[in-house]
């Protein structure tokens, strides 16, 4: 049985692969455009126009009265390799005017004003920022929780050497986050989604209290929760790591999902935690290939903006 931090310095390894070197990563990533390429801005905007309305019935057409809201999408890594995917679900479901700016190996405190000179994320790119320029209807926060200290803002605070400080740290950062946004939006106070994520395969309870936060947050600033982790859980277990879960009716319909007879994949071979079938790279991008865990995500944070449209 391996030790928990011999495990915790595999996934380590993971995110550094994932997320690019950390050292570098103060400076924007290049994110990855529509088309899989690398751009130059490091909030990426997509205002596509919505899907053809003849992909809708006429009566289903006559009854979409809603403004399109805009959705800004922030995050680590998760974020990053979701984003295409969470932007075209939006742009289906609901017309979405759709921005997104994560930044792999980040946590909530890089999104925060004021940590410019120690953070990942430059000043142009914090949550706050973003806000006053783009107006969004609903700011997507989907932090996994980097918890080994990758980034400079969390001051070396780790889960594994002081949970009671990563925790009281992490819930501050939330709620100056959460202050940050709605300060900036004024009289246009947008939605935050928190984004509670899936099981860790290393210290399971670390993402129960991480997830237990973001509800508490939510439900002070009347805010919303996606339970995308959830969909990537199994039926028997919310915070049971598994690689492989039974088909979805969506994916048994989609047979390019069900990668096993009557299963479909979750994480790679090699990497227990993120959710793009395709290798890790040195420089952050979004996921490139079909990836079942991925689509769960993004169904399910659209879901919720649906659902609570003005």
């Amino acid at each position: 049985m391996r030790k928990p931090w011999i495990v915790g310095a595999l996934l380590a390894g993971l995110l550094l692969g994932a997320c690019g070197d950390p050292a570098s990563e103060g400076r924007a990533p290049a994110p990855v455009g529509p088309g899989g390429g690398s751009g130059t801005p490091s909030a990426t905007v997509e205002r596509r126009a919505a899907a053809s309305p003849a992909a809708t019935p006429p009566k289903a057409r006559a009854k979409v009265k809603v403004k399109p809201p805009t959705v800004l999408y922030l995050g680590d890594s998760l974020a990053m390799e979701s984003q295409k995917v969470l932007g075209a679900e939006l742009r289906a479901r609901v017309r979405a005017r759709y921005t997104r700016a994560p930044y792999s190996g980040t946590t909530l405190c890089d999104y925060v004003e004021g940590t410019a000179d120690r953070s990942l994320v430059p000043a142009k790119d914090k949550a706050a920022a973003l806000v006053r320029s783009l107006r969004p209807d609903f700011v997507v926060l989907q932090f996994w929780g980097n918890s080994w200290g990758y980034t400079p803002c969390m001051d070396g605070i780790t889960y594994d050497r002081a949970r009671g400080r990563y925790l009281s740290r992490y819930a501050a950062d939330a709620d100056r986050l959460t202050d940050q946004i709605a300060a900036a939006g004024g009289a246009r106070r947008p939605r935050i989604v928190w984004v509670l994520q899936g099981p860790d395969p290393v210290t399971p309870d670390r993402v129960r209290r991480v997830n237990a936060l973001y509800e508490r947050q939510a439900d002070a600033s009347h805010d919303l929760v996606a339970d995308a982790g959830r969909a990537v859980s199994p039926a028997s277990g919310r915070y049971t790591w598994a690689q492989y879960l039974p088909c979805t009716a969506y994916e048994r319909e989609h047979p390019a999902y069900c990668t096993r007879p009557g299963r479909t994949a979750l994480h790679r071979d090699d990497d227990p935690l993120h959710f793009c079938l395709a290798p890790t790279t040195p420089e952050p991008r979004a996921c490139p290939v079909r990836s079942p865990g991925i689509a769960r995500i993004a169904r399910e944070i659209t879901r919720v903006v649906a659902g609570h449209l003005r």
